[in-house]
This record gives structure tokens, C-alpha cells and sequence, in this order.
């Protein structure tokens, strides 16, 4: 079946179902599609040019042609037992990730969200509670599955590997095909990649499916890979880059190269020819190399003009002027033997004269001819590509890294989130005209990112704002607050009285101006042992001496005691040895003070065994830290590195964030309904909508179905 016809609740007449079938039959027949072998952690896609993706399209939708007519009668079969406990047509879920409900009720009662005043007049409005931690690809799994993280195995972005101690990405693993052929020195994969989902639990939306309610999601974190159910969805956060990062972008300059990023971005020359330069984009590896191949790479050359230049990349030609962006450019990486790998990316021209310089985004998967399943079904990304043109669909789009690395100036940074955002209300309201009955959910990152990067203007003295003239501290926050409430107000416009809203958080926000360094307190404090003669450590535990070391912190929030039998080279007895361990740490951590400032860092140490219930337990941390308001992990201790210092400023433009005290940032929860509940939690988002529908709730759901008054008719 087409994407549309999925959605779709109502009755359309045969002729115009079957056009749009033959359309994306064509569209799908037309435009090729490549599939990759492998995805490492934080490595890159090994490529290999395949029909896998398309041949599964043509499948799927020879199949959904030839069985449409039965199937759209199930669903309304299904659907006439629904009304009789039903008490809604429609439900609307807009995800704002990170709206904060301090800054939500300051600009409400300064005048300024009209819209979301008129839904805590005349609805709800509440604090929404989090998840331990804080962290949104934990929290939206929690809003999607109703159960709290032992049940869906998400506890942070990253997970750490416990034969060696190193990390990865905890949302999803792409692997390599279980065969390969090796002939010469080349290495030709045989097959598909293997593509595993890291999060359990079942989504609330495919129980509505099951039902034969209809649903369309788009962008929830937490969603790659797409998984199969009776309604469309797009892949948000978590989705890889062409390379297999979260979004690793490139930086080319005439300059000498300097030093390399720390993290998120690589530096590539450009040579001077005459009154032509010439570069390169880095992609992934070429997997028929063998381990002495090197990167695919998509040249690119440049013909500076006045005031402009001319860039040309493979058949694309097109003109920038300085501080300016490209549209979305596919580009086209080739490999031996003819593997090849299609994505996006955009230009900006950073600096023209006296040298040249070009940011280019991270190469995004081409939605249009997806390299890995970004949607279910396969042809929704190309539906919607085809409908409003090419699009980000990296998880992490707005280039943060780049930001932080001063790459970007404000402005740059803003009119890429704001291009994003608008792509995505695009496809929003393309939804919602095609989902009159059933569910329609969409979760927009631009409140995230942007307040990640603009904390530091709402401060008088955030240090990562002393550079900046307090003139010039632009009102970025309170903006970004009022654009999305306009956006509330076209979606109320658009809905009907039969249709519940909701408006979403997993999390609010909180100042980051302090780092703290958690293995370097415990290496000072005699936890945490490096090897002879060493007084710090390089990334990921480089020089850590294990076999003294009875406790580790890595990632964001997570702190691990080093047991014996579990980790590899574990040493703390488990059980009560274990368990003495935390205590003991609970005891030392819990309001650890910032010397500094008096102010204190840690509020809270929450045991995990007490927090977390399910079959995943084990796969948690030992300790959540919770940090106190402008404190955060520094950049150093969420990359397993020991320092010398334990508190530090934070000089990056990403100056706030909740990765803290989860009773600190809590969400916030607008409905045009009343909602009786005062201390609604995330996980009680999926058994309201499911009881609102008329269907039974599973009995392993931790979340409670909310007591909502509805003054709508069903």
C-alpha cells in the first residue's frame, strides 16, 4: 500500500488508489537503491552497491497492492469494535524535546505563547516527570513503551562493551553480512547488513495498528531501525550518518590544517590550482579494500568568484555567496569493484577571501534512495522526498559539533536547525491531513539543540558567554519558544473537536557552566588506578590499570563498579562486596561540593537496583549521578578519560542541559483536555492513549493511564 493510503482513515475512490500506487511503483522502479554492508561503533558503513532495498520495496509493494482491498477491510472490521470504548477519533502528539516548563510558565505569563496559554486555560498544563536519567533517547523510550529502562534496555547513548571496556551506541548495531568472498586482496560482502534494534518493549502505536487504528510517527528517538508495523514512521535520533557516526561533519580550508576536532567534525585540505581549488568529502570506508583499503571520497572543486563562487560535485553545479547554505546535494561515493554509497549533504561558504573555506554537513542517508531502512514501510522516505524534496535524516542533524568547535558562527547554526524544523513541520501537516482518525505523532529536536547551544545568553555570567558583549546576546531562547508556540497554534487550527492534543517533553533544561570529572575524583579518591609513571589518562580509559580499579564512570550519567566475573578484568567481588561499594560511594558522592563555588554538584545517587525492574537490569549502570543545577559530566569524563582536574568550566557554546538530577528537569504536559493527575510521568503517556482508543493496556506497563476529562465528541 502507498504511504498515504496507510495513514488514511477515509474512504478514497479506487482510481485515484491505484495512480498513486503506479506513482511510487515508478518512483520506486526509477530512482535505485543502494544498500551498506556494516556499521562499526563510531566507525563507518562498509558499502556495497546492492538491490536489497529496492527488490524489498518492489516486494512490499507488489504485496500491499494485491492485498490492500483485504486488508482495508480488516481494519474497518476491527475498527467498528473500537467506538463502543473509544472515547476519542483522533489523538495529536506534538514532541517538543527539552521544552522546559520554568521557561514555559515565565513566557506564558509575560504574554508571549498566547497558544499554550489558551491550553492551560482551557486544558492542562503540568510538570511532566522524567526517567532516571534525564537523557532523551531513555526518556522517549519510556514514553513509547510505557515501561521504565530495565524493561527497554536504554539507559544512555552510549553502552559500554564489558570483554574490554570500551563503548557503543547503545539504540541500535549494524553488523556485516554473516558471509563474505574473499578473492585477492578484496573482501566482497555477501548478502545484507544486519541491522539489530538495541531497545525492548513494544511501542504503544503498534498496538493502535494491531487494533486497526491508524498511525503515523515521525522522528521519535529511539526508532532505528524502523521496526515493521500496520503505519508509517520515519527514524529520528539514532539514526546513523554515511559514515556510521551521529553526524560527523567536514571542514575544508586553503589554511595550513590545524588541530584535529576533538569529536563530531575532520579537517580536509584544499590545494590551490591556479584560480581552482580542489577538495574532498570523506565517506566511509571502501569495504572491498580489505583492512588496507582506505575511505571512499566524493571530490569537489571550487572556482572563487566576486563576492561568490561556483562549486561543482559530480554533475552538480551551483553558486554560494559567503555565509550562505546550498540546498541538499547528493553525492555519490564510489568504491572498487563498483560499490558505491548514495547520501546528502549542504554547503556553506564559510570564508572566500584571503583563503577559502566551506563547511560541509555530515553526509546524510539520502531519503530518497535510503542505504539502510530509515522508514517503514521502506517507501515512506521516498514518499515524502519525492513530495517535498530531499531532507535531513540524521538522528543528531543540527550540527552541534560544529558549533562548538566555532566551526559555525550562531547564525550559521540557527538557519540549519530552522531549515530542518521546517522540513519537519512540513511533513507534520502532511500527516495530519492524511490522518484523520487515529494517531499522529511527531517530536521536533530544534528545542533541544537550540537551547543546548543558547543557555549561556540567558546567564549573566555563564563562561562560555564572557567573549560575547552583552549587546550582542540575542534573545535565541525566548524566539525559539515563541516559533514553537505559532506551531501549536496552526496545529489547533487544524484539528477538529474530535481530536485530543497533547504537547510533549521527555525532559526541561538546566545551566551547564561546571564540568565535573568523575574518574578523575575516583582516581584521586583511590578507586580508579592508572598504570605506572601515569598521572592522566587519554580517551576511553587508554591507561587505566584495571586490575586496581574498583570503580568507572563513562558516558553521561552512569557510574560502574569494576565486578569480578562481569567486566573482564573485574576485581570488586560481586553481591555484598558489590553492593558495600556503591554504599560506599553513595555516601562520599552524594552532595559533593564544587570548591570553587560552595555550590554543590552531585544532589543525588540513585541506585540503579532500586530504580530500574525487568529482564534488562543487568544491562545498567551501577549508579545513576545525579548533578546538581549547572553541573553536568564533563566532555572529558563522558569519553573515559582521567584528569587532573575534578571541577572545570564549560567554555563550549553548549552551556545548558539535563543530564542531571532528573527531579531538576522535569518535562512539561499541555493537552486541550482536562487532566486530573498533578504528578503525570512520561511513562503514562502510552496507557492514556491506548485506554482514550478503547483497548485493554498490557500488564507489564509500569505508566498508569491518565483520568482525562474529554469534552470532545468522540
Amino acid at each position: 500500500m502507498s504511504c498515504p493510503q496507510i495513514q488514511s482513515g477515509r474512504k478514497r475512490n479506487w482510481s485515484k488508489r491505484i495512480s498513486l500506487i503506479v506513482i511510487i511503483l515508478g518512483i520506486i522502479l526509477l530512482c535505485p537503491v543502494h544498500s551498506q554492508a556494516y556499521a562499526g561503533p563510531g566507525a563507518g558503513f562498509a558499502v556495497i552497491s546492492s538491490f536489497w532495498t529496492l527488490f524489498v520495496a518492489f516486494l512490499y509493494s507488489v504485496y500491499a497492492f494485491l492485498t490492500w482491498p483485504f486488508r482495508h477491510l480488516f481494519r474497518l472490521l476491527r475498527r467498528r469494535r473500537v467506538p463502543g470504548k473509544a472515547q476519542i477519533k483522533r489523538a495529536v502528539i506534538l514532541g517538543f524535546d527539552g521544552m522546559d516548563p520554568v521557561l514555559a510558565t515565565r513566557f506564558i505569563n509575560e504574554g508571549k505563547l498566547p497558544n499554550l496559554a489558551k491550553l492551560r486555560g482551557r486544558g492542562t498544563f503540568r510538570n511532566l516527570r522524567t526517567t532516571f536519567p534525564a537523557i532523551s533517547p531513555v526518556a522517549w523510550s519510556t514514553f513509547m513503551t510505557g515501561v521504565n529502562p530495565g524493561k527497554h534496555n536504554i539507559y544512555d547513548f552510549l553502552a559500554r562493551d564489558l570483554s574490554n571496556y570500551l563503548p557503543f551506541l547503545s539504540s541500535a548495531e549494524v553488523r556485516p553480512p554473516k558471509r563474505t568472498l574473499k578473492i585477492g586482496k578484496y573482501t566482497i560482502p555477501l548478502g545484507k547488513p544486519r541491522i539489530r534494534g538495541m531497545r525492548r518493549g513494544t511501542p504503544f502505536w503498534h498496538w493502535l495498528g494491531k487494533a486497526g487504528i491508524s498511525c503515523s510517527v515521525i522522528r521519535i528517538p529511539a526508532t532505528f531501525p524502523p521496526e515493521k508495523f500496520p503505519g508509517v514512521l520515519l527514524s529520528g535520533m539514532c539514526v546513523p550518518d554515511l559514515k556510521g557516526s551521529q553526524g560527523t561533519f567536514c571542514f575544508c580550508s586553503t589554511r595550513s590544517v590545524g588541530d584535529e576536532f576533538r569529536e563530531g567534525g575532520v579537517r580536509v585540505p584544499m590545494e590551490r590550482h591556479g584560480s581552482v581549488c580542489r577538495s574532498y568529502i570523506p565517506g566511509p570506508p571502501d569495504p572491498l579494500a580489505g583492512s588496507s583499503g582506505g575511505e571512499l571520497r566524493v571530490p569537489f572543486e571550487v572556482r572563487p568568484e566576486t563576492n561568490q563562487t561556483r562549486i561543482t560535485v559530480g554533475s552538480e553545479k551551483f553558486t554560494l555567496k559567503v555565509g550562505a547554505y546550498s540546498d541538499w546535494i547528493a553525492v555519490k561515493f564510489k568504491g572498487t569493484l563498483g560499490a558505491s554509497a548514495h547520501g546528502i549533504c549542504r554547503f556553506y561558504l564559510k570564508e572566500l577571501s584571503p583563503e577559502v573555506e566551506i563547511y560541509v554537513t555530515p553526509v546524510n542517508i539520502d531519503p530518497g534512495r535510503p542505504d539502510l531502512p530509515i522508514s517503514h514501510p521502506v517507501t515512506y522516505s521516498i514518499y515524502l522526498a519525492k513530495l517535498f524534496g530531499p531532507y535531513a535524516t540524521l538522528g543528531l542533524a543540527e550540527d552541534t559539533w560544529a558549533l562548538n568547535e566555532e566551526v559555525l558562527d550562531d547564525q550559521a547554526f540557527l538557519a540549519q536547525c530552522y531549515a530542518n524544523h521546517e522540513d519537519r513541520e512540513r511533513m507534520l501537516f502532511d500527516a495530519l491531513d492524511k490522518t484523520r482518525h487515529g494517531l499522529c505523532a511527531c517530536v521536533f529536536d530544534t528545542t533541544d539543540r537550540v537551547q543546548h547551544m543558547f543557555w549561556r545568553y540567558l546567564e549573566e555570567n555563564h563562561p562560555a558567554a564572557r567573549k560575547v558583549p552583552r549587546d550582542q546576546r540575542t534573545n535565541v531562547i525566548e524566539d525559539l519558544y515563541c516559533r514553537m508556540d505559532v506551531l501549536v497554534g496552526r496545529v489547533m487550527k487544524q484539528i477538529d473537536e474530535h481530536t485530543l492534543l497533547l504537547v510533549v517533553s521527555d525532559h526541561g533544561f538546566k545551566s551547564f557552566a561546571r564540568c565535573v570529572n568523575l574518574n578523575a575524583w575516583l582516581h584521586q579518591n583511590g578507586y580508579l588506578a592508572l598504570k605506572s609513571g601515569k598521572s592522566e589518562s587519554g580517551d576511553w580509559f587508554e591507561d587505566v590499570d584495571w586490575s586496581h580499579t574498583r570503580a568507572y564512570t563513562m558516558g553521561l550519567n552512569g557510574l560502574y563498579v569494576n565486578v569480578k566475573g562481569r567486566e573482564r578484568e573485574g576485581i570488586v567481588q560481586s553481591g555484598a562486596g558489590a553492593e558495600a561499594l556503591k554504599q560506599e560511594l553513595r555516601d562520599k558522592l552524594n552532595g559533593l561540593v564544587d570548591p570553587a563555588s560552595g555550590a554543590v554538584g552531585i544532589t543525588g545517587m540513585f541506585d540503579c537496583d532500586a530504580i530500574y525492574s525487568g529482564p534488562y537490569v543487568d544491562n545498567a549502570p551501577d549508579l545513576i549521578v545525579g548533578y546538581g543545577e549547572g553541573f553536568r559530566a564533563s566532555w572529558d569524563s563522558v569519553m573515559g578519560k582521567v584528569t587532573s582536574e575534578i571541577f572545570e568550566d564549560n567554555l563550549k557554546a553548549w552551556s545548558g542541559d539535563h543530564c542531571i538530577d532528573p527531579r531538576l528537569v522535569p518535562g512539561v504536559l499541555f493537552s486541550n483536555c482536562k487532566i486530573a493527575e498533578e504528578k503525570p510521568g512520561i511513562a503514562d503517556v502510552a496507557p492514556t492513549i491506548l485506554k482514550l482508543f478503547g483497548l485493554d493496556l498490557p500488564t507489564h506497563f509500569d505508566g498508569k493511564p491518565l483520568t482525562v476529562t474529554i469534552d470532545i465528541a468522540p
